[in-house]
């Protein structure tokens, strides 16, 4: 991490003329994906690059493609096809960490209140993604950013209820600070997902409780690091299976 290169690329895009002069609107491209870009690398010659065939790399300085995803991973399971073959590819991928949500109304643009998400990310959240794109993070040419990100979330009050809240849309995010980072780049660095002081063998609601996570979608977590081979399934407790870290990470 580095907090002044972070703040220099959050003050490019935040300045519409810097924005502007790279041909870049303000709403063409979402303020948290225009900052990651400008923090990964700020030289606009390495940004938006045509690579292989109609894919188009986020990211690219003549040896390793960057990809800034902030949305759902589906979306880049070609691109990853197209260029993990040819190139190194860091998949970079804020979490929200701490978050304040601002409404803003649809019609005339006015801020109204601004309050704190009172949940907190983890890297745990980045799981759901991880899984879409399963069958890549073996690939030693692929290599995964998780980073916990405080930002500001503006939505619009366009929802179906009274308040305009319910089914509403989010307009923009804006990162504030960077947290924490967690780089995954081979099976073996998924073992930082496993809490150190969990017995063994444990079943997922064990772990999920362990990890201070909800229950609820902690199997899916718990069934991806098996696929991986970080834990093996040991037999079973009642109704539940239990896991234990496989043999080859247990020293690490």
């Amino acid at each position: 991490m580095n907090d002044e290169r972070f703040m220099a690329a959050r003050q490019s895009v935040l300045t519409p003329d810097a924005r502007e002069r790279h041909g870049i609107g303000m709403q063409k491209e979402k303020t948290l994906h225009a900052v990651f870009k400008n923090y990964e690398d700020p030289d606009p010659d390495h940004q938006e690059i045509p690579l292989v065939g109609n894919f188009v790399a986020d990211i690219f300085d003549g040896k390793t493609v960057i990809e800034i995803q902030n949305g759902n991973f589906g979306h880049i399971r070609e691109r990853l096809a197209a260029f993990l073959p040819l190139y190194p590819v860091r998949v970079v991928y804020p979490i929200p960490h701490i978050k304040y949500i601002t409404w803003v109304d649809p019609e005339t643009g006015e801020l109204g209140k601004r309050s704190k998400s009172p949940r907190k990310g983890t890297f745990y959240d980045g799981f759901e993604q991880l899984y879409k794109i399963k069958p890549f993070l073996r690939d030693p040419n692929l290599t995964i950013d998780l980073v916990l990100t405080d930002m500001e979330e503006y939505r619009l009050r366009d929802g179906w209820d009274r308040s305009g809240k319910r089914g509403s849309h989010r307009f923009d995010r804006v990162p504030t600070a960077i947290a924490e980072e967690l780089v995954l780049e081979s099976p073996g660095d998924y073992l930082a997902f496993v809490p150190y002081d969990l017995a063994e063998p444990f079943t997922a609601a064990e772990m999920a409780k362990s990890a201070g996570f909800r229950k609820d979608g902690f199997s899916g977590i718990v069934k991806l690091l098996t696929e991986l081979g970080v834990l093996t399934r040991t037999g079973k407790r009642g109704r539940a299976y239990l896991y234990s870290v496989c043999e080859e990470y247990k020293n690490r």
